[in-house]
């Protein structure tokens, strides 16, 4: 079966103002993300991409702009199913405000029993992600033969959970798990099982540096802002 290349969306204005976007519209990609956006082309200049599929938002076409200028044969596939969680009440306000709801801490701790006032349940983003995974897999190696590499254009909390599926943990350990903007996540699928060949690669290490505040303990809700 093919393999699967997911790029998070690079920084966008919502990462860097420290909100939780959610499905809220106008959200673009602020100055550092554009740059990442304009370096994917050249992070994947190796590989023969078959197929692009993307979340409907903004920021993730934005992304993938310079990709596709690069490759006019490339035609973007929107799927709804890949796009962002549905954080309903929670959209739009600033993670710090919300670190001091009792949900939060189900999200951190508990997240299979995560579900947002107003949107979805966390065990619902991914089941509708790896249902799209899944018939894409099926698509791509039908059109384009086993082999074939295609790329999704995801949102952090959709991007954990796809890797959470394809190493058989379950959705309560996803926030162990870090995928910065614009990084590389690869997973190959097999009749048997997947094998994670890539996790959040950007190809630079800044964000490993001590930084002068600590991270926190809590995983960032839809992705943090990558390193400073």
């Amino acid at each position: 079966m093919p393999t699967l290349i997911l790029v998070r969306h690079g920084r966008s204005t919502a990462n860097t103002e420290g909100l939780l976007a959610g499905w809220t519209p106008g959200v673009a990609l602020d100055e550092r993300g554009t740059a990442q956006a304009a370096a994917l082309p050249g992070r994947l200049a190796a590989l023969a991409i078959s197929e692009v599929v993307t979340s409907p938002l903004q920021r993730c076409q934005e992304t993938l702009r310079p990709l596709l200028d690069a490759r006019p044969a490339l035609t973007a596939h929107t799927d709804d199913r890949i796009g962002e969680c549905h954080y309903g009440d929670w959209s739009g306000r600033k993670l710090a405000e919300l670190a001091d709801e009792p949900l939060m801490e189900v999200v951190q701790a508990h997240p299979s029993a995560a579900a947002f006032p107003g949107g979805e349940s966390m065990r619902a983003m991914q089941t509708r992600a790896a249902e799209a995974v899944r018939e894409w897999n099926a698509r791509v190696e039908r059109d384009h033969g086993a082999d074939a590499v295609y790329l999704m254009c995801s949102h952090g909390d959709v991007i954990k959970s796809l890797v959470a599926d394809a190493l058989g943990l379950h959705l309560d350990l996803f926030q162990r798990i870090s995928v910065e903007p614009c990084s590389i996540t690869a997973i190959r699928y097999t009749r048997l099982r997947p094998f994670l060949v890539r996790l959040g690669d950007t190809g630079d290490f800044a964000s490993l540096a001590p930084r002068e505040e600590p991270p926190a303990g809590d995983a960032t809700v839809g992705g943090g802002a990558g390193a400073p």
